[in-house]
Parts: structure tokens; C-alpha cells; sequence
């Protein structure tokens, strides 16, 4: 393996900190740039001793920053993105995220290097036919509902990253996580339905669900994700390529509950408070996705990529880590 000097944007968020880490460990030099909206700059604490790192406090949508940081890269991975929170600011999302990702793939035509996005299986969208595999059909709903701007700004950036490849010949990668969690994770709903229920029962407040709590969802821990992630930059034979990166195990967001509970050791009896759709969208149309779990034999066969962590083993490490968090720093804690 030659080292590569590698562009991590979204470096100081949850995945990208981890992802940068994991490079650093592994001989790479690390560009990291973050405009620290919703990214920690204690998340990089380790990665900004190693002299091979180097950060830039910028916005992605600021492109002549962005080049000047990013001179010299191999690769460009992707991470940086908004997210549409509690259903809104869905504007944000689609512009933030086009512009970001255009901007990103500038930046690797100029540097003639590969770029590998951090895509999403929200992307799946409402598609009943489980589990996904990478040419499984993206079936969103109406343009109505906020809630699927987010799938859909990660599409305008797989397609344009396509259209990058085919045009102006670079290499690229789209990787599409699910359900990634662990340590760093956001302490509100950003980090996922497990960092909110560690959350509940760490304070002794009832759960809450929102819809019957019967969707089902894969939870992969962070280090299986980030190894996917290494291994699309590493390899150099996987241009063109889509990867769903997840663990395949389905669990209900009720059964989710239960076990976070269980593993918990709680004395007090589980307590479960379910809460309609409409109230947490504040009245707009919402749509939420049944199941979603993915088919991954595809990065097993061309990134020798396999969950490796349990969900019980990660969901233990991750609740020592908030019990800490919690503790020493209880102002990262977002409102949920």
C-alpha cells in the first residue's frame, strides 16, 4: 500500500473523525476540513497530534478555500453533508448538500484524484423489497414531504459524481452506510434512535418512539463502517462502483429499545412513550421507511468488507462511552 494524501471533509463529525483516525494509523496523511457547524473540534484531538494531519475550519460551498486546503490530494472522501433535523430546514439540505458536493468533486478533477462519497440507504427510500443490493430500485415519495429531500440531495451527488466519471474521467466510489453508531456519535436525534434511547435511560426518562416502534432498521457499529470506508480509498480497482456498507442484521426500533434497556442493567422497568408522526412534524406530511437493511455480498466480494461487531458489543462499548461523555461534558448534549 503507497500512503496517499487523503481529503476528509465532514473530519471533525462522528464518521469522519473515526475515518480520519483509522488513516492516520494506517500511514496515510490526512487533510481534514470541517466548518465545525455540527462537527467537534475535540473529535480530532488525537488526529490533529500526528503531524500528518492538518485542519481547515471551512465551508465546503466556500470553493476557492476549499481548493487552496485540498492541494495535493489522492483522494476525496466526501462526508460533509446537512441533514434535514426533525423534519426541517429541508432548503438547507438539498443546497448545502448540492453545492458541497459539487464543489467536492472539483476539487478532485483539479487534483486528479479519486473521490469516494459518503452516500446513504435512505436512498432506498419506501422500497419494500429487502434487503436492498446496490441496484435495488430508490423508491421516494412525494416531493411533498420534506423528509425525503435529504435521500434526494445524496442522488443528485451519486448521479453527478457518475456524470464526473464518465465526463472528466476520474475515479469514484459511492459508499452508502447504514445505520452507522459508537462512540462520538451526536447525543440528540442526529446520532440515531440508539444514542437518544441510551440517552432516556441514562436519566431515567421514558422512551420515546416515534410511529408503533415496528420499522425495523440495521445498526453498524463505527468501526465496520470506517473499514469500508478505507478500503474504497486503499484500492484502486473499484472505479465505478456502488457499496452498500451495514451490518445485515433487521431489528425492530422497539425490539432496539428493549435491548438498550436490557444491556443497560436498569433496575427500573423499561418505560415507552410512543409519540404519532404528525406531532413530530409539527402537522406536515411525514412518510417513514418499514425496514431498511441491506445486501452487502458485493463489498464482502470487492472490498473484502464484513461486520465484525454485534450489536449488543457495540451498543455496551457506546453506552460506557455516553455514560462518561455525559458525565465530564454535559454541554455537548443537543435538545432532543
Amino acid at each position: 500500500m503507497n500512503p496517499k494524501t487523503v481529503v476528509v471533509t465532514g473530519a471533525a463529525g462522528f464518521l469522519g473523525s473515526h475515518l480520519s483516525d483509522t488513516l492516520l494509523a494506517r500511514g496515510h496523511r490526512v487533510i481534514a476540513i470541517d466548518n465545525l457547524s455540527h462537527g467537534l473540534l475535540s473529535n480530532l484531538e488525537e488526529a490533529r497530534k500526528n503531524p500528518n494531519c492538518s485542519f481547515h475550519q471551512l465551508d465546503v460551498c466556500d470553493l476557492p478555500a476549499f481548493q487552496k486546503a485540498a492541494a495535493g490530494a489522492n483522494a476525496i472522501v466526501h462526508m460533509a453533508a446537512y441533514k434535514i433535523p426533525r423534519y426541517g430546514k429541508a432548503e438547507d439540505t438539498l443546497l448545502i448538500n448540492g453545492q458541497g458536493g459539487h464543489n467536492a468533486l472539483d476539487v478532485a478533477t483539479e487534483n486528479g484524484a479519486k473521490f469516494i462519497l459518503a452516500s446513504t440507504s435512505d436512498v432506498y427510500g419506501r422500497n419494500p423489497s429487502v434487503p436492498f443490493n446496490e441496484e435495488s430500485e430508490c423508491v421516494l415519495g412525494p416531493s411533498t414531504v420534506a423528509r425525503w429531500g435529504y435521500a434526494v440531495s445524496k442522488l443528485f451527488d451519486e448521479h453527478l459524481a457518475y456524470a464526473y466519471a464518465d465526463s472528466r474521467k476520474i475515479p469514484v466510489t459511492i459508499i452508502r452506510i447504514f445505520g452507522s453508531y459508537g462512540p462520538r456519535h451526536a447525543l440528540s436525534w442526529w446520532g440515531g434512535p440508539q444514542s437518544v434511547f441510551i440517552d432516556c435511560i441514562l436519566n431515567g426518562e421514558p422512551i420515546t418512539i416515534h410511529g408503533d416502534g415496528l420499522q425495523t432498521r440495521s445498526f453498524t457499529y463505527v468501526s465496520d463502517t470506517v473499514s469500508g470506508f478505507v478500503a474504497a480509498t486503499e484500492r484502486d480497482d473499484i472505479s465505478g462502483e456502488t457499496f452498500n456498507i451495514g451490518n445485515s442484521r433487521e431489528i425492530t426500533i422497539l425490539d432496539l429499545a428493549r435491548m438498550i434497556h436490557q444491556l443497560s442493567g436498569s433496575a427500573k422497568p423499561l418505560d415507552l412513550k410512543f409519540v404519532p408522526y404528525n406531532e413530530i412534524s409539527k402537522g406536515r406530511k411525514y412518510e417513514d421507511v418499514r425496514r431498511r437493511v441491506p445486501d452487502t455480498h458485493k463489498a464482502e466480494k470487492m472490498l473484502g468488507f464484513r461486520a465484525k461487531i454485534e450489536l449488543e458489543e457495540g451498543l455496551k462499548i457506546t453506552m460506557d462511552w455516553q455514560k462518561r461523555i455525559r458525565a465530564s461534558q454535559p454541554d455537548l448534549a443537543a435538545t432532543r
